[in-house]
């Protein structure tokens, strides 16, 4: 599935699945501004650290189109501020900034013979962008098939919040594993957390691999324990909006716990992500930055207030696991090991990812 991020150039408009509003309606947010999209973003009509990635990206070429209806020194002043607005919707997904500053990498090599005009570099954008959207369903492919290489055959596997074919642009990087591995003849079993407050799990997890014809039980956040103490989970494999340098991985609110309970009862715990998720200028966890989201996604469940008026409430949107807790890091360069610096350091650099 990668219909869910859809640009069309003709009408100048990026097409955007409402996650919000899975499992029961499917129905498209258009974004034809950059301001659509920094909502977007911001409202998590799309979410997923690979996905916001490329929804950045088509938001540039949606900035410099709008852009382009300006004289060029004006235009090209509005077309920065506009990438740097992109750049900061949100602020643990390391892969918006990334996507975003691939755009300006591009536009500055286009430009190593003097300016262009900016229609030029719409094009540009757009074609920069589709080209990143192309390139990351294949990479979650490859990862995909390095990461069914550890799943057994029976295995059931639990899951965090959706890192699947919606959280990135097509097949997914946790979800990815699985899939490669069902594709493989393996028969496996998903257990989905359904991932307080926002119910990823739930809602988005449990319908992509309904719709797959995977196996998919979900499960409260507060089972974990229980259901590992009975050895009903063989492995578990979480997404990552951030990895540092030195391996510890930031996720949804709630991975921290899941991969202590895994360490515990002695449990695989593996992190699917790819290179471009690693942000090389982040030492440890301590250095990144954890998302505050509104207290109206504890405090109600759809228009209903479920806590009492006035009581406030903690809503961070992610927490980070230490590097220590995981198994291994599934990339589509391999799977990465512990010590996690040598084996980042050594990978991006074979990659030629940024450093």
């Amino acid at each position: 599935m990668n219909s869910h991020i859809r640009f069309d150039a003709r009408e100048g408009a990026l097409h955007l699945l409402d996650q919000r509003k899975l499992p029961e309606v499917e129905a498209d947010v258009v974004c034809v501004t950059p301001d659509d999209v920094i909502a977007a973003l911001k409202t998590m009509v799309v979410r997923g650290a690979p996905a916001i990635g490329v929804t950045a990206a088509f938001g540039c070429a949606l900035a410099a189109r709008g852009a382009a209806s300006e004289d060029a020194e004006a235009g090209r002043r509005r077309l920065e501020v506009d990438l740097d607005r992109i750049a900061e919707a949100r602020p643990t997904a390391v892969n918006l900034r990334w996507a975003v500053e691939r755009m300006r990498r591009a536009w500055r090599e286009a430009e190593s013979g003097g300016p262009l005009p900016l229609t030029e570099v719409a094009a540009l954008f757009e074609r920069e962008a589709l080209a990143l959207q192309w390139e990351d369903e294949a990479l979650c492919r490859r990862l995909g098939r390095h990461g069914a290489a550890l799943l057994h055959d029976g295995d059931t596997v639990l899951t965090h919040c959706n890192a699947g074919a919606l959280a990135t642009a097509g097949y997914g990087t946790a979800l990815g594993v699985i899939r490669a591995a069902v594709e493989g003849g393996k028969h496996i079993s998903v257990i989905a957390d359904e991932t307080r407050p926002f119910l990823q799990g739930a809602r988005l997890t449990a319908w992509e691999l309904a719709r797959d014809g995977i196996p998919v039980t979900v499960a409260c956040d507060n089972a974990c324990a229980h259901l590992m103490s009975r050895g009903m989970v063989q492995a578990v494999v979480v997404g990552a909006d951030r990895i540092a340098a030195n391996g510890d991985t930031a996720n949804k609110i709630g991975t921290l716990g899941v991969a202590i309970l895994a360490g515990h009862f002695q449990v695989p715990f593996y992190v699917a992500a790819p290179l471009s998720t690693i942000d090389a200028a982040t030492p440890d966890g301590a250095h990144i930055p954890i998302e505050e989201r509104p207290a109206e996604e504890v405090t109600h469940m759809g228009a209903r207030r479920i806590t009492p008026q006035g009581v406030p409430v903690y809503n961070f949107a992610f927490d980070v696991t230490p590097a220590a807790l995981i198994s291994g890091i599934i990339t589509e360069a391999g799977v990465l090991r512990a010590p996690y610096g040598e084996a980042i350091a050594k990978a991006l650099g074979a990659s030629g990812e940024r450093q």
